[in-house]
């Protein structure tokens, strides 16, 4: 049989242009865009990052409730919000961008939480995403001072959300398991927040969690502070 050139265990039932061969469905769908660098003509890209984007989102859900109950627990609405903020941003930022990692997003917390100490000393110019995601805070803070965490807070809230990311993008260096999750999450749960996300970022708009704190609640969802794309 004609074996999978990536895992060369399994059969190969897929044509992959990257590889000049073919790939088993399992490989294909694991390693796509991370560790093969899929051509953004193949055409398994599209059918395979949205059922894989939902399936990871469904996965996301569980941990992403249990997350802002812990943050809703720690630091109340402001805790959440600050979460809440790092989402929006990185959903408008990312979704649809093919070439995202996990890694650029754990960097650009990790930058916004040095800025936010106050032993801070500026260095070297922060990555893009780091410097939208700074920009959104300081806008944020700055229009509604007394709805998200400050700098007495917002440390240890950033810690318990980059040891959530890292544990759910895994161990891969070019994972976009957190992406895909975060990403599938609020397509599935919360169409009308993606669709209004889209239209913001298209816009060139600042988006701001305020305006995007919608009723509705996901299936099985136990409605508390975590809820903005909500908050949930």
């Amino acid at each position: 049989m004609s074996q999978c050139l990536y895992c060369h265990q399994r059969k190969g039932k897929r044509s992959c242009p990257a590889l000049g061969g073919l790939i088993c469905s399992q490989c294909c769908g694991e390693h796509r865009l991370t560790r093969i660098s899929c051509p953004p003509d193949c055409a398994y890209l599209e059918t395979g990052s949205d059922y894989q984007q939902k399936r990871l989102g469904e996965q996301f859900a569980p941990v992403r409730r249990e997350l802002y109950r812990q943050l809703s627990m720690a630091g109340g609405e402001k805790a959440a919000a600050l979460f809440n903020l790092i989402e929006v941003v990185t959903f408008g930022y990312f979704h649809d961008r093919r070439d995202g990692q996990d890694a650029e997003v754990i960097a650009a917390i990790q930058a916004l939480r040095r800025t936010l100490s106050p032993l801070h000393v500026p260095s070297a110019p922060m990555p893009v995403f780091a410097e939208r995601l700074k920009k959104e805070y300081d806008t944020f803070a700055r229009q509604n001072p007394k709805q998200i965490a400050d700098l007495g807070s917002a440390p240890e809230i950033l810690d318990r959300a980059l040891t959530l990311i890292a544990e759910f993008s895994g161990q891969d260096f070019q994972s976009r398991r957190f992406l895909n999750g975060m990403i599938g999450y609020v397509k599935t749960f919360h169409p009308e927040i993606a669709e209004h996300l889209t239209k913001q970022q298209e816009a060139g708009r600042i988006v701001l969690p305020g305006q995007l704190t919608p009723p509705a609640q996901e299936p099985s969802h136990v409605h508390g502070p975590e809820c903005h794309l909500h908050h949930h």
